[in-house]
């Protein structure tokens, strides 16, 4: 596998980017990278790291340049984010403690990983496994 930089950072708002800040690092185990404020010390934007990849998030958009809701104003998710990890069982076990919603229980996949998925606070879904899409290559099909 390549060891350079990814070149897909998947982005979310939040309508209290505070709560998603604690609660990604509480029951996900993500890190600070960033944190920029506006302000009156609001999260602005913050980039969190979790093993090699990275993703970012910010408060809802004021001037609604994108046009983006938060997650809490669609009523029906159809996309999530899916984050490798080397030890599904601990993570589960942890996002638990932390009062993560779990939408699947830890299942062993007939390819070979190990999943579950849980939502955050705003209804996000957040799945977390062993598969690695990239370390083999592609199905024939």
């Amino acid at each position: 596998m390549s060891t350079t930089l990814p070149s897909i950072y998947p982005f979310l708002r939040y309508e209290d980017p505070e709560a998603a800040l604690r609660f990604l690092k509480q029951a996900f185990g993500f890190e600070e990278r960033a944190v920029y404020r506006s302000p009156d010390g609001a999260v602005a934007h913050a980039e969190l790291t979790l093993g090699h990849g990275l993703i970012m998030f910010g408060g809802p958009d004021s001037a609604n340049r994108m046009k983006m809701a938060s997650s809490k104003q669609v009523p029906a998710k159809n996309q999530g984010v899916y984050i490798v990890v080397t030890d599904p069982d601990a993570l589960h076990a942890r996002a638990k403690a932390a009062g993560a919603a779990i939408l699947m229980e830890l299942t062993n996949t007939d390819y070979g990983s190990r999943d579950f998925s849980a939502l955050d606070p705003e209804g996000n879904i957040w799945s977390f496994g062993t598969y690695q899409p990239l370390a083999a290559p592609p199905p024939k099909g």
